[in-house]
């Protein structure tokens, strides 16, 4: 990794947990120019205001007061360009799609793994690395073009990562990683081996949108309109194996004339720690966390409730009726209808809510910083989705039950389990398809 691009950045770190946050920004400072710091998201937008040369977020995103996420779309009021790093044990596609909305540059799962984490600060800030380096050449391309690739090749060369130069139009010039990668002495060699750059990034619709490759003019522009999470590409190397990067983009001089493009080799990391962690952690038919990651949010998140005392409320639910789902319809009837409680779920929840698939047809929702009437109205909603969805391949209504239990001081997760089993078990007495509270 190239560390030196971090010397000169100033970062925002905003973390709830005294012990992980200065452990960190110890580590952070020695590499970078300034750390300050933050224990919530409310602090950590008035220490963004405090500081002007603050150009690095770094923020955990389930914090009193505010919210990571939260914080982050405030600073995006004031500044759509900082770089912004998530550090968070959330994978679900509703933390994906708000990390998307506040444009943030990349995210490292806890626990923190130090060396992810320094990679993922390096690779929020790159664009913003590059782009000074050539300013500082102080040269633009469009003019003096000649001179200017022979000042900045140099500085691309020196990138780890592999580096083009394009108007849209044309490759301007290529790094020596560009060329040592698909075997060419120059990029001459590379034109006349491919028609374009768009011809070496294979279609795999699970990676990249079809239609980017099917407009071989505005492919770029329309890949840069994407969220860093989509802009992930195979490109064959020479010995015919598929390697995985993600591309970043940053329009050199901000006059959508001149593009930096750098491609990031992600592979091991996508397959070892994307995929292995996803399994480990996840039910495979609905998406959801399994017991063991719910297991593991669920001791943090009492053990921060006992802390700082903004309430915490657990409900369980699970569907009516469902063993007569099965019986009548077939298994994969009822898989489908599983998949259905998930979707809904997934909808109805706060970016830092927790479910989980509890085994069979039962379900948790862990609520931080609610209380049992707040826990209600939630369930309330759930339940209601639940009961209006309507989709051609499910024969009948799916109704669900559903019980409530806050944490008490000498609560521990056996015991509040307990309450909310049995409030779950008063619902499905009282006649199901309602919403009991301990």
């Amino acid at each position: 990794m190239n560390k030196e691009i971090l010397k000169d950045i100033n970062v925002l770190y905003v973390e709830d947990e005294d012990d992980v946050r200065e452990f960190t920004s110890k580590t952070i400072s020695t590499i970078v120019n300034s750390v300050v710091t933050a224990k919530n998201g409310v602090e950590g937008l008035e220490k963004f205001e405090e500081n002007k040369d603050i150009n690095l977020i770094l923020t955990d995103i389930n914090m009193p007061k505010m919210g990571g996420l939260e914080m982050c779309a405030e600073i995006r009021k004031v500044d759509n360009e900082i770089p912004i790093v998530i550090t968070s044990a959330h994978s679900d596609p509703g933390f994906l799609k708000k990390a998307i909305d506040v444009k943030v540059s990349a995210y490292a799962m806890k626990p923190i793994d130090l060396y992810h984490l320094i990679e993922s600060m390096i690779k929020a800030v790159e664009p913003i690395f590059l782009r000074k380096k050539l300013e500082h050449v102080n040269l633009t391309l469009a003019n003096k073009v000649e001179e200017a690739i022979n000042q900045t090749k140099s500085i691309l060369d020196a990138q780890d990562n592999m580096v083009i130069l394009t108007d849209l139009e044309k490759t301007i010039d290529a790094n020596k990683k560009f060329l040592e990668y698909f075997e060419v002495k120059n990029l001459k060699d590379f034109l006349q081996k491919y028609n374009s750059l768009l011809d070496v990034l294979k279609k795999d619709n699970n990676l990249l949108k079809k239609d980017i490759f099917e407009d071989s003019k505005n492919w770029i522009s329309k890949l840069s309109n994407l969220s860093e999470i989509d802009r992930i590409v195979k490109i064959k190397n020479k010995n015919g194996e598929d390697r995985v990067f993600t591309i970043n983009i940053d329009d050199y001089e901000q006059k959508g004339e001149h593009y930096v493009i750098s491609f990031t080799d992600i592979t091991e990391l996508k397959e070892k720690s994307n995929l292995l962690e996803y399994q480990a952690n996840h039910d495979q038919l609905t998406g959801l966390f399994n017991r063991q990651k719910f297991n593991e949010i669920f001791k943090k998140e009492i053990k921060r409730e006992k802390r700082y005392k903004n309430n915490l409320s657990l409900i369980i639910f699970d569907i009516d009726n469902f063993k007569s789902i099965n019986d009548e319809f077939g298994h994969n009837v009822g898989d489908e209808v599983l998949k259905v409680i998930a979707k809904v779920l997934l909808e109805s929840i706060r970016e830092h809510d927790c479910v989980a698939r509890w085994g069979g047809e039962e379900f948790l929702v862990l609520l931080p910083q609610t209380d049992e009437y707040g826990a209600k109205k939630v369930a309330e909603k759930i339940r209601e989705a639940i009961a209006k969805y309507k989709k051609e391949d499910l024969p009948k209504q799916i109704t669900a039950s559903f019980g409530i239990a806050k944490l008490k001081e000498d609560d521990d997760e056996v015991s509040i389990l307990k309450k909310a089993d049995d409030a779950l078990y008063e619902a499905k007495k009282k006649g199901k398809n309602r919403v009991e509270v301990f």
